[in-house]
Parts: C-alpha cells; sequence; structure tokens
C-alpha cells in the first residue's frame, strides 16, 4: 500500500511541478524543458519540500527513454538524410570528434580517468533533438535548407547515441581485468546477437508488424491503434533485453525503425507519440532530481569547461564544416548556435556511464547544471544568427561571387505547385484527378490504409494518417504546399488551424455538409467553403431557371445571388 502511494505521490508531484515550472518556462519564452529540469530540483531530495521518490522516478525515466528511442527510430526519415548526407555525416562526426575530444582534455587535467574522460565527452557531443527542432519550429526554421541539414546532422548523433548504449555494457564487462581475448569474444557473440536481432527485426518484423496494425487499422479504433502501437514498443524493447541481451533501448529503436517505415508511420506518430512526450517530461524531472544546488560551485570547472565545448568547440566546428560545403552563411550559422546545447541524450549515456561505475558523480552534477543553461540560453544565441551571417557573408562577398549568385538565382525560383489532399472518397477522387490533369502533383492524406496502399501503387503520393495532427500535416508536406484540399463531409477546424499554424499562407478550400457551419471554418481560416447543402440549392435553381427559359445572364445572376446569400 506504501508502495503505491509513493508511486502515485511521485507521479503526481513530479507531474505538477513539471505543469507549474514548464509553464512558467513558457511564458518567459524558454524552452520548457528548463521548466522540467527546475521541477526535478524542486521535488529532488537535495531541496527542501516535497521528495520524490528517486527509484519510482528513475523507472518512469526509463520508460521514457524506451518510448524516447521508439520515437527516433519512427521520425527516422532515411530519404531526408540521404539528401544531406555529402555534409550531414562526416560534419556530424567532426563536430562530435571535436566535443569528445574537447570533454576527454578538460577532465584529464581534472584528474579523472581516460575512459571517463571520452565518455563525458561524447555525453556534451549530442545534441538535444527536442530543443533544437522546438527552436527552429518557433523561427520559422524548420522546413527550410538549414532545417534539413539539421534534421540530417541529428540523426547521425541519434545513431551515434545508439551505438555508444549498445557498446557501452560490452565495454564494462571486458575490461575486468581478464585479458583482450574474453572480451573479444565477448564482444564477438554480443555484436551477432545483435546483428540477429536487428535481422529479425528489418526481416521479418517488418513483414509481421506492418500485419498486424493493418488488422488493428482496420478496426477503426483509435485507442486499439494506440494501444497496438506502444504494445510493440515495450514488447520489443523487452524482448531485445530478454532473448538477444541487447538494451531496451536498441529494440525500441528497431521497432519504431520498422513502423516508421511502413504506411501507418505518420498515424503512429500523431497517436501514439504523446505518449512519448508525457514520459519524456518524467525523465526530464528524474534528471533535475540529480542536482545538488550545494554542488554547483564546487563543480564551477567542470562545468565552465564543458560549457566551453558545447558552445565553442562543437559549434566552431559545425561552422567551418558546413562553409567548406559551400553551404550559405546564414545555414551554417543557424546550425552551429542551433547545436550549442545538451538534453536528453546526453544524460541517457551518462546515466548508463554512471551506472556503471564508468563516470565519477560529479559528472551527472556538472552535466545537468550545462543542461540548464545552455538549454536557457540556446534560444537567445539564436538570435544572433542574421547579425552573424551577414558579417560573414559580406566576408565571403569577393572570393564567393559567382556561388552567391548561383544560390541567391536557385534560391529566387518559385516551388512547383503542389496541394495536399484530405481524403479519397468520390470527391476527393475527382479532385486528385483534376490536380493531375493539370498539373499539379497531389499528396493524398486518407484514414483507410487499403485506399493508401492502392494509390501507392498508382504512383501517386499517400499518407495514412489523421490530418488534423501536425506530424501528417508535416509529413505531407504542407509548408510546400500551395493548397489544401479538405474533401471529407465531417468539419475539418482542427485541420485547418493546425495547417495555418504550419503554412500560414496555404489556401485552403474545405467542404462541409450544411451551410450553417461554413462561419465556422472561415474563423478557423479556410479560404472557401464549400457546402453539399448550398450547391444542391444552387445546381436545383440552374436547373429550375433553364427549364423556366431563363437567359445564360439571368442564370449567372441568380447564381451569384444566392452564393452571397448562403
Amino acid at each position: 500500500m506504501d508502495h503505491g502511494l509513493d508511486l502515485i505521490s511521485t507521479l503526481t508531484g513530479a507531474l505538477a511541478a513539471a505543469l507549474v515550472l514548464g509553464l512558467l518556462a513558457q511564458r518567459l519564452r524558454l524552452s520548457p524543458i528548463v521548466g522540467y529540469l527546475v521541477a526535478g530540483v524542486i521535488v529532488g531530495p537535495f531541496t527542501p519540500g516535497f521528495v520524490a521518490h528517486g527509484g519510482i522516478a528513475n523507472q518512469f525515466a526509463e520508460l521514457g527513454v524506451i518510448l524516447l528511442m521508439f520515437g527516433v527510430g519512427l521520425n527516422l526519415h532515411v530519404d531526408e538524410l540521404m539528401r544531406v548526407r555529402r555534409v550531414a555525416i562526416p560534419g556530424a562526426i567532426a563536430a562530435m570528434g571535436a566535443a569528445t575530444g574537447g570533454g576527454w582534455l578538460a577532465t584529464r587535467t581534472m584528474g579523472w580517468s581516460g575512459t571517463a574522460g571520452v565518455l563525458y565527452g561524447l555525453a556534451i557531443a549530442i545534441a538535444s533533438t527536442v530543443v533544437l527542432l522546438r527552436v527552429f519550429a518557433d523561427r520559422d526554421l524548420l522546413h527550410t535548407q538549414t532545417g534539413h541539414l539539421a534534421i540530417g546532422w541529428l540523426l547521425v548523433e541519434d545513431f551515434v547515441v545508439v551505438l555508444v548504449v549498445i557498446l557501452l555494457p560490452i565495454v564494462k564487462s571486458g575490461s575486468g581485468g581478464r585479458g583482450v581475448a574474453p572480451f573479444v569474444v565477448a564482444l564477438v557473440v554480443a555484436l551477432a546477437k545483435i546483428g540477429a536481432l536487428v535481422a529479425l527485426a528489418l526481416g521479418v518484423g517488418r513483414r509481421a508488424i506492418p500485419a498486424l496494425l493493418a488488422v488493428i487499422a482496420r478496426t477503426r479504433s483509435r485507442e486499439l491503434f494506440t494501444l497496438a502501437v506502444l504494445t510493440l514498443a515495450l514488447g520489443v524493447a523487452v524482448g531485445a533485453a530478454k532473448l538477444f541481451g541487447a538494451s531496451m533501448a536498441l529494440g525500441a529503436f528497431l521497432a519504431g525503425l520498422v513502423v516508421g517505415q511502413s504506411k501507418f508511420g505518420a498515424r503512429a506518430a500523431s497517436e501514439a507519440l504523446p505518449m512519448r512526450d508525457a514520459f519524456a517530461v518524467l525523465f526530464f524531472v528524474a534528471t533535475g532530481m540529480l542536482l545538488d544546488p550545494a554542488q554547483i560551485v564546487p563543480n564551477a570547472r567542470v562545468i565552465a569547461a564543458t560549457l566551453a565545448v558545447v558552445w565553442i568547440a562543437k559549434p566552431a566546428v559545425t561552422l567551418v564544416v558546413v562553409l567548406a560545403f559551400r553551404y550559405p552563411p546564414k545555414t551554417a550559422v543557424g546550425l552551429a548556435l542551433g547545436l550549442g546545447q545538451i538534453g536528453e541524450f546526453s544524460f541517457m549515456v551518462a546515466g548508463l556511464g554512471g551506472h556503471l561505475g564508468l563516470l565519477p558523480p560529479q559528472a551527472a552534477q556538472a552535466l545537468v547544471a550545462t543542461s540548464l543553461i545552455s538549454v536557457t540560453l540556446n534560444p537567445l544565441f539564436m538570435r544572433l544568427v542574421e547579425p552573424v551571417a551577414a558579417r560573414l557573408a559580406a566576408r565571403q562577398a569577393r572570393r564567393d561571387v559567382e556561388h552567391d549568385d548561383a544560390a541567391s538565382a536557385r534560391a529566387a525560383v518559385p516551388a512547383a505547385h503542389r496541394a495536399v489532399v484530405v481524403g479519397y472518397g468520390p470527391v476527393g477522387r475527382s479532385v486528385v484527378k483534376l490536380l493531375d490533369d493539370h498539373g499539379i502533383r497531389p499528396t493524398v492524406i486518407e484514414l483507410n490504409h487499403d485506399t493508401v496502399a492502392a494509390l501507392e501503387d498508382q504512383g501517386i503520393d499517400a499518407l495514412y494518417g489523421d490530418a488534423a495532427q501536425r506530424e501528417v500535416l508535416e509529413r505531407a508536406g504542407i509548408s510546400g504546399a500551395r493548397s489544401l484540399v479538405l474533401t471529407a463531409s465531417t468539419p475539418p477546424e482542427a485541420t485547418i488551424r493546425m495547417a495555418k499554424e504550419l503554412a500560414p499562407d496555404v489556401v485552403v478550400l474545405a467542404r462541409v455538409p450544411y451551410v450553417s457551419e461554413r462561419a465556422r471554418l472561415h474563423e478557423a481560416g479556410a479560404s472557401e467553403v464549400i457546402s453539399a447543402e448550398g450547391e444542391v440549392a444552387l445546381a436545383m435553381i440552374e436547373r429550375l431557371l433553364a427549364h423556366l427559359g431563363a437567359h445564360a445572364d439571368q442564370i449567372d445572376r441568380a447564381r451569384e445571388r444566392l452564393r452571397r446569400d448562403v
């Protein structure tokens, strides 16, 4: 009974503190992650007042890690990485190498072991995906050249996290003084098990998991679909640990990768990942609980050295690499400053290192303090993108005139007219055909997975998911589309509002059953609203006037008057 009370009180206290502090951080125009970390400090054992149960909080945090890694796999866009691989792969590796080297050098001067220095350097070499994407979205950079490059860069860092999480326990088990041979054998066996897991997940899982989700999707039950996705994430994670000796994080990553590459990826992202966000909050709270305010001054040297690496070493290498690949200064500066922070995956690596006894206790203290400072100031640093980029562009003007002119000319070319069509019933089919006949490339969003499969077989871009969800609209390319056509009969206010938030200039055409619903959709942001009721009345009036012998101009006037009245 006491354990149950501890669980509920820890969950309630942690979420309540995170809600209040997260809201306060948002009001102060800071990342909510700052609020979550501070909430952890407040409910932690080093401050007076309510103290959350550390063991229970860590269990919730572990669940958050599993769902975070599932989200990494789910949102892994291989095609997006391939487009920027020429710079993202070597650039991310070089920047992470510089940060790792800087962390190793700084900690060695403070008496840490070489292994601890390398591991700490790896931890501070990984930027927070959550923070970077949030900051970029706030500054409308997510769907720009800078945003695309940042996503590719983050994917490389995420892959490194996966590898570190896999190999760290192996390194620890092989460092017990038993010689090189046992370690090599253990490494080979472990990698063989991991290889079998990957082959099973990507081979059998790629067929079995989508087939299972297809059965669930046919029930048209949102709850069952969400439950199925959560069960897959946790089930594969536990299976990876129990059967293959791999980390649960790797299993969750592979499950997300399989689901994300299927036609159910968009819907899974929109409906299941809110759970990830909730448990990720508890992950940050549990991390904040590690910070002892009394240890900030004794660890000031480590914190200062870490901030130097995060704010100077890694951004500097990033800037040099991106400029060397002839990207515009604004792109290079924006990416470099955006990566100047650490977050969730840094804590994951350091937490595992601490659990294995490879990192000293002050490492966690320094990381949490550094994250608080860097995440808080990162949005402020992003304001420097324009002035710093302008100075760099001025310096490059003489040297790179021809290149800049070519880049400007490419940027001035308008994007091809694309449209997003929601629904593929009789109306949607007609709209898609007419768009295609006029050279306008449509992307269809549809909740019937069989329809999506049929459209893909016809070579039509189609996405399975709920168009009211941000992730689905983003995957459909709403930011690059000129028009959004809602052909379903259900009033789509939520879809319209989300679309206008993501793409304020998009032209929205919506269909509703009744005339009385038009005003509400116009208020939501629709450009044109066509009511089935009004169009039927219009068609009947036209036919009636024609039978009565009215002239074409009389019919036109009647049509316009009726459109105004309805």
